[in-house]
């Protein structure tokens, strides 16, 4: 009868350190990585299309202001501050020309974007997310467009 409870007790207690290890706060194991990709649906090829990677880092809190509802004062972060001025730029073609559509440029972005992102895969990041959104008024005459593709990577510190 002695052994069924000390067996009892046993295992009570492991799982209640398992309970308790799964709570253990843990540390930032991981860095984060954005890459933009903007490519232009202006007619007649007018846009420019770019893969976009910051080279430098910035910390949010070097630009955030909490804004309790007593202050009036609006956040003074300045441009300049924020601006990343050392990033990489690659080329890619606009997806009109003054012919129209141009699906070869598509193509040879899609050949690009895939050439980059596995760059940043041999690298060791990790795709975690993409995003893609479109920019265009759509009114009557509309001259400007913008499709933006953001590819979110994380690897481990």
């Amino acid at each position: 009868m002695k052994k069924i409870n000390y067996f009892t007790l046993s295992i009570s207690i492991g799982c209640l350190l398992a309970v308790v290890y799964s709570f253990k706060v843990s540390e930032k194991n991981y860095e984060f990585k954005t890459i933009s990709i903007v490519e232009s649906i202006v007619p007649s090829g007018l846009g420019r299309s770019r893969i976009i990677n910051a080279l430098e880092p910035r910390n949010y809190n070097d630009f955030t202001k909490i804004m309790p509802t007593d202050d009036k004062v609006r956040n003074k972060s300045k441009r300049d501050d924020i601006r990343v001025k050392n990033y990489e730029e690659t080329k890619l073609l606009n997806f009109y020309n003054l012919g129209g559509i141009r699906f070869q440029n598509i193509a040879a972005n899609d050949a690009v974007v895939d050439s980059r992102i596995n760059a940043f895969l041999d690298e060791g990041w990790e795709i975690i997310s993409i995003n893609t959104g479109v920019e265009a008024y759509g009114g009557k005459g509309d001259l400007n467009g913008l499709y933006i593709t953001r590819v979110y990577f994380k690897k481990p510190k």
